[in-house]
């Protein structure tokens, strides 16, 4: 796991290291990425794909929370090309993007029509609430989007009375997917291209 520095506070919880480890293996990012979060709030996500990805969107409607990850961001080193955007997604939202992570269940649907019509290859959406999980495992299968769901819930030890005792965080489900991409043959090779 890398390490991430958040000198700065947004007054709301950054996605735990934890679930950032299996939510960037997930999606898998490469040099020739163009990532998108949407609900940057920290900035703990940009963070960790501006590492690894080749461009990066953070799109976050609250100027406060904005400026939170545009400060954390300048207290870790990064090799993207980012750009921060103040909007309330799907506003704002490219129509070159590679993968995409929803950090919240605000629009989700919108998001995820956006996903569907622009043939984004990976999505990942992470829920901490039974009832929204439900619904968005709907959403990302009414638009044919949905590869798997995933709950894990993460916990950490301290010590209590001479042991070991653990607290643990709130389970998450993270909802993985994607378009698919078109299988299309040229001279006889086989390659699979974007589906837009």
């Amino acid at each position: 796991m890398s390490h991430v520095a958040l000198p700065h506070d947004a007054k709301a919880g950054p996605t735990k290291p934890e679930v950032r480890a299996v939510l960037l293996d997930k999606l898998g990012l490469r040099t020739t990425d163009h990532f998108v979060e949407v609900g940057s709030c920290t900035g703990a996500v940009t963070i960790e794909a501006a590492q690894r990805a080749g461009r990066v969107t953070a799109l976050e409607r609250k100027s406060d929370r904005l400026e939170v990850t545009r400060e954390n961001l300048a207290a870790n080193e990064t090799t993207a090309e980012i750009e921060l955007r103040e909007t309330e997604a799907p506003d704002g939202l490219p129509a070159d993007a590679d993968a995409l992570f929803l950090g919240g269940s605000r629009n989700y649907e919108a998001v995820l029509d956006h996903v569907a019509e622009t043939g984004i290859d990976r999505v990942i959406m992470n829920v901490s609430r039974l009832e929204v999980a439900g619904r968005a495992t709907e959403a990302f299968r009414d638009r044919d989007l949905l590869e798997t769901v995933v709950q894990f819930q993460v916990s950490h030890g301290y010590e209590l009375a001479g042991a070991t005792s653990f607290d643990s965080d709130n389970p998450v489900y993270m909802l993985i997917g994607g378009t698919e991409p078109e299988v299309v043959a040229d001279g006889g090779d086989i390659e699979k291209v974007r589906r837009r």
